[in-house]
Formats: C-alpha cells, sequence, structure tokens
C-alpha cells in the first residue's frame, strides 16, 4: 500500500523512465567492463609482493567481486523494468502488486519492489 492515485505513471513519465532505464543499463554495463581486470584472481606467486600485500590485494578483489555482483544485478532489474513497461505493469510492486511510489521510482528506476515490500525482503 506504498501507492496512491498520485502515483500513477502517464505515458509520458513511462516514456522518460524508459529512457532513463536503457541509459542505466549502459552505464551499468560500462561499469561492469572498467572493473573486470580489477576482478581478475590474485596471483599468490608474487616474490616481491609480502604477505599482507598479498592479503589486501585478495580482500581488494573480493569487494571488486561483491560490487560487480550488485552491478549484474541492477542490469538484470533493468531488463526487467523495461520488460515490465512492455507488457504494461511498470511501476507495481511484484509482492503486494500496488504502485511503487514515483519518489522511489525516481531514485531507482528499476527497483522491483515497492519500499514497504522491500523492507520486508531485506529483513529475511
Amino acid at each position: 500500500m506504498s501507492g496512491s492515485k498520485s502515483d500513477e505513471l502517464t505515458e509520458s513519465a513511462i516514456e522518460s523512465k524508459r529512457l532513463e532505464l536503457e541509459q542505466l543499463k549502459l552505464d551499468l554495463a560500462a561499469q561492469l567492463q572498467a572493473s573486470a581486470d580489477a576482478a581478475k584472481p590474485v596471483k599468490l606467486d608474487q616474490t616481491a609482493v609480502g604477505r599482507l600485500s598479498r592479503m589486501e590485494s585478495m580482500q581488494s578483489q573480493a569487494m571488486i567481486q561483491a560490487a560487480r555482483q550488485g552491478l549484474v544485478v541492477r542490469i538484470s532489474q533493468c531488463d526487467n523494468a523495461l520488460e515490465s513497461i512492455e507488457r504494461g505493469d511498470y511501476g507495481m510492486c511484484r509482492l503486494c502488486e500496488e504502485p511503487i511510489s514515483s519518489k522511489r521510482l525516481n531514485a531507482k528506476p528499476e527497483a522491483p519492489f515497492c519500499l514497504e515490500c522491500q523492507r520486508g525482503a531485506d529483513r529475511r
């Protein structure tokens, strides 16, 4: 029950979101590509690098891989949001089937859930 009549999207607003989602998807894909080298496995046989440096490198690599996984998830969410525009149900929460607030869609146009349902999913 996070939405209201004022949150209903006009055709113009939906078209604007479609363009925003397409650009966001391109930006996320560029970030994913740019981080590809940093995500490669750390070579453990580097004699010039000390044990602590190797551990730091491995920790850094793990953080980069986690960030890359987040990018992959967001790209998938963009794809799903674009598909929902085609189906005509963009902006509807996939759990409660109520409108997602325009404030949330402005902040995260690929959001599949209203804020209330997202909070519930995050607690699980």
